[in-house]
């Protein structure tokens, strides 16, 4: 057993070198001179902490903290993450196939066995005294993810490695007492380690990456990445060297614990002209290696160790867990069950529905923002882009005839999500079912109710919700659309005549009523002032209560003026 994971370690690392020493995806670019340090060629990797979205911990069976919310203080610990001795880690399965995920999504390959490692250090938060993780023999390696640039082209970013690991407890430093409170139900939490090489060039390339893989992560359902929450943390290496030499001659310096895009930048950006100043003030300068830290107050960097201060970690093979092995089958499966993938969305609506960009854009930006279901379930509905297909494909109509993809999107874009946001909701409150709003905008299409009224059916809808069919709800509303018979004749000739005009066309009868009412404006149109038929209109529109079509009610307005004329 030993003998294989330092096969497995030597292995892996000849790879990696071979990796990085032959194959650079930037080389053939021309460097880019920034007008912020014209002199000056950044070189960036960047390591990203994932937690992995599963309702129990990598190693045990106590719930994670994401699962049970609100849940008081070292409550969701087993004996295994309190580090009592005699106990023994049992990997979690769904933690493996959600990390499998991620591999696959970033193109990784994938290795058939792989091992755990134990990295050795001291810190209140880590009861074990060791943290389990994967350096030598990860779950995968040599990835790539392609993050968009403005000009429209995608830039491929190498991903070294993709590594299972723990998560640290949670240590709160409280002021008033000087003293830190320890928190074990993060403890033993699943993360992933996605390691880039170092390919990005500037602080908004960094931005950029960290979003394309937080929708990666959200889109395949194997992390929620909300920075804000913790639950994505990331450690920045920057180094730089003069425009003209060899990319990665600069020193690196790194930077730990950034979790927020905003401070990612930041914190590059302060890093890039701390160390130019160095450099440029004298000939001899030379940029110590060291570890620093983020001061979110005042946005610079600062000294946490130096490379002589670094922990020796020791890193040894876990001799509780064994060979991770992977079945070629099991390894197939989560590659054919993949979710579709943010990018491969966009084309395929641009594609096949010749959406405008805006619309893409929005379906994408609601799933981006989605709630992640816990071990990889399925997010049904919620999707916004599952929803909207549903839509064309014909849900809700009797026929499955399908709908036409840009009038359903303006329904959704506009309508749907204008009233979510007026009503303070997130598309996954939306209560509105996909077989309702479609059988809405048949409706609408078929006259059987007017633009407007829909509009009010789709706030009536989410205030109070319900099962029944949009057309049960329409006429429990007495909403329907209005319309004159084809047999009828507009006339008022006699009182008889126009009583029985009303039974049988209640349009026409508001008509009459209304003309009835506005003898001044019936002049007006009379004496050739058509645009005062308008004023006309507008009346008959407020007494259908917007069940009339405005161009039909002009046309029989038009009709009985001229009867009287």
């Amino acid at each position: 057993m030993l003998a294989l994971r330092c096969s497995l370690r030597r292995q892996n690392i000849i790879t990696a070198r071979y990796w990085r020493l032959f194959h650079d995806s930037r080389s053939h670019e021309p460097v880019k001179v920034d007008s912020r340090w014209p002199e000056w060629q950044v070189i960036i990797g960047i390591e990203t902490h994932a937690q992995i979205k599963s309702r129990h911990k990598l190693f045990s069976r106590s719930l994670t903290s994401m699962y049970s919310t609100h849940t008081p203080p070292n409550t969701n610990v087993s004996v295994f993450d309190a580090a009592f001795p005699g106990t023994l880690p049992r990997l979690n399965p769904a933690c493996v196939d959600l990390a499998l995920r991620t591999a696959h999504a970033l193109q990784c390959a994938i290795q058939e066995q792989s091992s755990f490692d134990r990295k050795h250090y001291f810190y209140s938060d880590l009861p074990s005294g060791y943290q389990i993780t994967q350096q030598y023999a990860p779950l995968a390696t040599n990835g790539t993810l392609y993050i968009p640039q403005p000009d429209g082209t995608r830039t491929p970013i190498r991903i070294k490695q993709v590594q299972l690991e723990q998560d640290t407890a949670k240590s709160t430093f409280v002021p008033r007492t000087r003293t830190s409170h320890i928190d074990l139900n993060r403890a033993g939490t699943g993360l992933m380690e996605i390691v880039s090489e170092a390919d990005l060039r500037s602080p908004e390339e960094v931005a950029t990456y960290v979003r394309t893989l937080q929708s990666l992560l959200r889109a395949v359902g194997s992390s929620d990445g909300n920075m804000e929450d913790g639950s994505l943390r990331c450690d920045v290496n920057v180094s730089i060297n003069p425009i003209g030499g060899s990319p990665g001659s600069g020193t690196r310096c790194e930077i730990k614990n950034l979790n927020s895009v905003k401070f990612i930048t930041a914190a590059i950006t302060y890093e890039i002209h701390r160390q130019s100043s160095v450099l440029a003030a004298s000939p001899d300068a030379r940029i110590e290696q060291e570890t620093r830290g983020f001061d979110e107050i005042t946005f610079q960097t600062f000294k946490l160790r130096s490379k002589e201060d670094a922990p020796d970690y020791r890193y040894m093979p876990d001799p509780n867990l064994g060979i991770l092995r992977l079945s070629k089958e099991r390894i197939n499966h989560i590659r054919s069950t993949l979710p579709e993938l943010p990018w491969t969305t966009h084309a395929r609506l641009k594609e096949t529905y010749a959406l405008s960009d805006r619309n893409v854009n929005v379906l994408l930006g609601i799933d981006s923002g989605r709630d992640v279901r816990y071990d990889g379930e399925d997010p049904g509905e919620s999707g916004a882009v599952k929803y909207f297909d549903k839509l064309v494909e014909g849900v809700g109509s009797p026929e499955g005839k399908k709908r036409d993809p840009n009038v359903v999107a303006n329904w959704m874009t506009q309508e749907l999500l204008g009233q979510l946001a007026s009503q303070k909701k997130t598309f996954q409150e939306n209560t509105i079912s996909a077989a309702q709003l479609g059988e809405l905008i048949d409706m609408v299409q078929s006259s059987a109710i007017t633009g407007t009224t829909g509009k009010h059916l789709i706030r009536h809808m989410l205030t109070n919700p319900s099962t029944d069919s949009t057309f049960k709800v329409a006429s429990d509303l007495d909403v329907l659309a209005l319309s004159p018979s084809s047999t009828s004749t507009p006339t008022n000739s006699t009182t008889s005549k126009s009583q029985e005009t009303q039974a049988k066309d209640p349009l026409i009868a508001i008509c009459e009523k209304v003309i009835a009412a506005h003898p001044t404006e019936v002049t007006k149109v009379k004496k050739g002032h058509k645009n005062v038929l308008n004023t006309i209109v507008g009346a008959v529109m407020r007494e259908s209560r917007g069940r009339a079509d405005a161009k039909t009610v002009r046309t029989i307005l038009e009709r009985l003026v001229c009867s009287e004329s």
